[in-house]
């Protein structure tokens, strides 16, 4: 058994379990928590989570899917990218199934009119560039605090090897400023936030105490078996019966207080935040990577002299409102209709973290269609 393994235990589970439900029955108020990441959102619903809560506690799925926030107009870039001539774009597998403004890479390749390849790390596209150097092999850098320094680490592995012809479209994003616009949405009725455990390990868990400070929002960081994402509801229930809010850190195997400084030094080495537009959110200040001015030779978007535009949301599509927590899909009216996996309208429910998607998968929220905790808990054990 590995480590992460021991949380899924019912011995973990089970006592964290019941201590929400008792802690529960002094709460005067509902609580609606917002789980921030999108791994958040497909492990409560694979564990069966939702249906194993007190009917006073509502989840809530945010904007914690890179590809679901990546608007159309940039999809359109990697689109124009995979068109060029010289061009192999080489990509998560996400990012194929997503459609722009006139269809998805995986269309567009399927016509013959792209060249897009899968690949696992933003490494393995700099691999494909140095073993065919007749192309130019540019990669989408999508993704956010979490896979960043591996791309920041993949520019400066081809800056030092002299490999010209590797590229990428500068497209990460960094969480704390979306979670600032977020929360500043007064249709937004939050009572504690459920902080991503993979980006906190990079930025660390004091990050989120001004979102305490400004909004008086509870916070707290988990990882993603059953007993951390329990360990985290349950310590934001006590703090809103106790009428203080915090940020606790309920990942502590893996996030601290500061973070990973070394990757926070690659970061900032190699990218300048600027502004970014988000999908549902819209534009938001410092909140995009951009390369300095030192590697502007690795950014394709200049050296392929792509253009991006402002392109809006299919309609009727509400993938906006899904990212916002302020739509659960199947109130979305394509949900399950016109937009499904096979026949995806909106990114939510192309990325194996977009919630259209988790909704999709899981069903409905009844415990018959769930794994247990642990293969050993049953809504009944409450």
């Amino acid at each position: 058994m590995n480590l992460d393994e021991r949380f899924r235990e019912r011995e973990l589970c089970t006592p964290l379990l019941e201590k929400i439900h008792r802690i529960s029955r002094l709460n005067t108020r509902p609580m609606r928590i917002m789980e921030v990441c999108g791994t958040h959102t497909v492990s409560i619903f694979r564990h069966g989570i939702r249906t194993l809560l007190p009917k006073e506690i509502t989840l809530l799925s945010g904007p914690g899917c890179p590809v679901c926030v990546t608007p159309a107009g940039h999809i359109d870039l990697c689109l124009q990218a995979a068109r060029h001539p010289e061009v192999v774009l080489a990509t998560f597998g996400d990012l194929m199934r997503v459609p722009g403004s006139h269809g998805s890479l995986a269309d567009a390749r399927a016509r013959g009119e792209a060249r897009a390849e899968v690949v696992y790390s933003p490494m393995d596209a700099l691999a494909m560039a140095r073993q065919n150097a007749s192309v130019q092999v540019v990669f989408p850098a999508i993704g956010f605090e979490t896979t960043a320094p591996t791309i920041a680490a993949t520019v400066l592995a081809a800056h030092q090897q002299k490999i010209g012809n590797f590229s990428i479209i500068p497209l990460a994003k960094t969480m704390p400023g979306a979670l600032l616009q977020l929360l500043s949405d007064d249709e937004l009725e939050l009572s504690g936030l459920l902080c991503p455990g993979h980006v906190s390990a990079i930025i660390g868990a004091k990050v989120y105490q001004p979102l305490v400070d400004h909004f008086g929002l509870g916070c707290a960081v988990a990882g993603f078996e059953p007993a951390d994402i329990l360990a985290g509801l349950l310590a934001l229930l006590q703090q809103q019966v106790h009428g203080k809010a915090r940020v606790d850190n309920c990942y502590p195997r893996a996030v601290t207080d500061q973070g990973n400084i070394r990757a926070q030094n690659l970061l900032a080495q190699v990218f300048a935040p600027v502004e970014s537009e988000w999908r549902g959110l819209g534009s938001i200040a410092a909140s995009g990577l951009a390369l300095r001015s030192e590697y502007q030779q690795f950014d394709a978007v200049k050296r392929l002299q792509l253009s991006a535009s402002q392109v809006p949301d299919p309609p009727a599509c509400r993938c906006g409102s899904v990212l916002k927590g302020l739509l659960q899909p199947p109130q979305c009216p394509l949900y399950g209709r016109s937009c499904t996996p096979l026949s995806p309208i909106g990114p939510c429910m192309v990325s194996t973290e977009g919630t259209c998607a988790a909704y999709y998968r899981y069903g409905d929220d009844t415990a018959a269609n769930f794994t247990t905790i642990g293969n050993h808990y049953s809504k009944n054990s409450c």
